[in-house]
């Protein structure tokens, strides 16, 4: 490099590693040049990279965590979703579904997907719909007739390898809940039927 081009790279030097940086200052000093090195950070932050923001165990969680962050202007990526989308038995050998945003959006992107459900609200000429919860512990992250998740893996594993039964998708009766595991039948429980609104 010339000496100029020297010059120049000191002038930049906080870009450069602390071996570059040692091995500039060996070759200045070689070359008898009167020039330092300015590795000052001030006002030239480096711009942090995407960092994983969650883990899930589902592509669909994923995708719509993704709709939420979009619609907020959040950047994000799902970075293994073409792979899932071909086979969903990676998800454990990947580490479950990543979803990745800027070091700058993570605070902002994680109290969105905080947010606490809502009890109630307006559909469009049906009315208010009140949300199912959980009578023990008032999650509203409960489900009705779920899959019942092992049951129907092995059962695809079985069609996958024998082709001779097809897939059983069968489902548990009631109510489930994903926070505290209370399961619960009846109508008691379940959401009332739509009020109309005047």
């Amino acid at each position: 490099m010339s000496d100029g081009e020297l010059e120049e790279l000191a002038r930049d030097a906080r870009s450069l590693t602390e071996i570059a940086k040692s091995t500039l200052g060996l070759e200045i000093a070689r070359r008898g040049l009167g020039i330092s090195l300015d590795d000052s950070a001030a006002g030239h932050e480096i711009p942090a990279g995407p960092v994983v923001l969650r883990r899930l165990s589902w592509l669909p969680e994923a995708i719509i965590a993704r709709s939420v962050l979009d619609s907020a202007g959040i950047e994000c990526l799902l970075p293994d979703e073409n792979t899932l989308r071909m086979d969903w038995f990676w998800t454990l050998a990947l580490g479950y579904v990543r979803i990745w945003v800027q070091a700058e959006d993570a605070a902002d992107a994680a109290q969105l997907l905080d947010q606490d459900w809502i009890e109630e609200f307006a559909v469009n000429d049906v009315g208010l719909y009140k949300q199912p919860r959980c009578p023990q512990c008032g999650s509203f992250d409960v489900s009705d007739r779920e899959l019942v998740k092992r049951l129907a893996g092995l059962s695809l594993m079985a069609f996958w390898f024998f082709s001779v039964v097809p897939p059983i998708r069968l489902r548990r009766p009631g109510w489930k809940c994903h926070k505290c595991g209370n399961a619960w039948q009846g109508q008691e429980e379940q959401p009332s039927p739509p009020a109309q609104i005047p």
